[in-house]
């Protein structure tokens, strides 16, 4: 290990060649029912459709976008087995600038349904979290400063 005088005390200096510095994640999704999860990101959790992909005339992938975040549909062929569980051990942390009491609101008023509550959390964010159709979950933040509790 080398020092370094511009460097903060106690801190060390990067490997090289350099670790990795990622910008965004996108994350790829094999579904059930690739209708039923398009509704639910869709129109329950609010992405938007980025791209369609269809095979031999047949929607196979749907491309969706919040922001910066990227989740691709991909339609099960069922060959692992149609009763694989999906999801286990397995969690999408998506932060946002927005109110998560609203956010959270909105998906439930849409017919969602919540996992938890928001919630502050020890760490300084505001927190609920949700499932999709396929078991798949997902943790919905905001810095506590941009969250404002709902009314009771």
């Amino acid at each position: 290990m080398t020092t370094n005088s511009h460097l903060p005390a106690g801190a060390t200096e990067r490997a090289e060649p350099q670790t990795l510095r990622a910008r965004t994640i996108s994350a790829s999704l094999t579904v059930k029912d690739l209708q039923a999860s398009l509704a639910w990101y869709h129109d329950v959790v609010g992405f938007t459709i980025d791209q369609k992909y269809e095979r031999e005339g047949k929607l196979r992938g749907v491309a969706l976008k919040a922001g910066e975040v990227r989740i691709l549909l991909n339609q099960d062929d069922g060959a692992r087995g149609w009763e694989r569980v999906k999801g286990e051990g397995f969690s999408l942390q998506i932060t946002t600038d927005q109110n998560v009491d609203e956010i959270a609101k909105r998906i439930k008023d849409l017919g969602g349904t919540l996992e938890s509550e928001p919630a502050d959390m020890p760490w300084g964010a505001r927190v609920f979290r949700l499932k999709d159709p396929d078991g798949f979950k997902l943790a919905i933040s905001s810095e506590r400063g941009t969250s404002v509790k709902a009314p009771a």
